[in-house]
């Protein structure tokens, strides 16, 4: 396997890359080879949150479901907060539970995440996707444990090239999201901000990889 596509929610099939395809509990895709599974906070129907919570954890127990998520809290949506939280914290302790890492959408909200990692002591891996934040807040979340997955932004912010040079080589994730670039677009530009050839970070990307997604 070539590449290693941490987040994405478009099927691509293709042979040399592995791809964490997102899932909602109420929209399964069966094609997906690899998936996370989660309840987005822009999709958050308080009513039926027990029900696809169930969903969440019965698609756990297969061992290619490979993550939690996306989930997390965003400070954008009309969603309380307080709702985004408690649905946040219970798929945490899915995540806990089966040991899976958490795959996490943040929107204004780093130090919350950060917060309430520390209060629950959480040891499963716990990966932002879609980083374009500065070099303080990364700094703050490495040290804090969280793994960055980078996608788009880092070929349409020119200003996350320091931020991504200043992420250790064994912190970091690669991803397309729901944009259009190719992965091979996004390991070229990672590779030439790291300046690492292209091999070298493939393989550095599959050791971060090997060593907190048990397949």
């Amino acid at each position: 396997m070539k590449f290693i596509n941490l987040h994405t929610h478009k099927v691509s099939n293709t042979a040399d890359v592995l791809e964490i395809i997102n899932q909602y509990p109420t929209e399964f895709d069966s094609n997906a080879v690899h998936y996370s599974i989660g309840i987005h906070p822009w999709k958050i129907i308080e009513d039926q949150v027990d029900h696809e919570l169930e969903i969440i954890e019965q698609k756990l127990q297969f061992s290619n479901c490979l993550a939690v998520g996306e989930c997390g809290l965003d400070k954008r949506i009309e969603a309380s907060i307080d709702l985004q939280t408690d649905v946040f914290i219970k798929q945490i302790h899915l995540a806990i539970k089966y040991n899976k890492p958490i795959i996490i959408h943040c929107v204004g909200a780093f130090q919350e995440i950060i917060a309430i990692k520390n209060q629950f002591k959480i040891r499963v891996p716990m990966i932002i996707h879609g980083f374009s934040k500065n070099e303080i807040v990364a700094k703050q979340l490495i040290d804090n444990g969280f793994y960055l997955s980078f996608g788009k932004y880092l070929l349409d912010n020119s200003n996350l090239k320091s931020v991504f040079q200043s992420v250790p080589n064994d912190k970091f994730f690669l991803e397309t999201d729901s944009s259009n670039h190719a992965i091979e677009s996004i390991y070229n530009v990672a590779a030439q901000f790291k300046s690492l050839d292209l091999l070298t970070l493939q393989n550095q990307v599959k050791s971060n990889f090997n060593l907190i997604f048990n397949l």
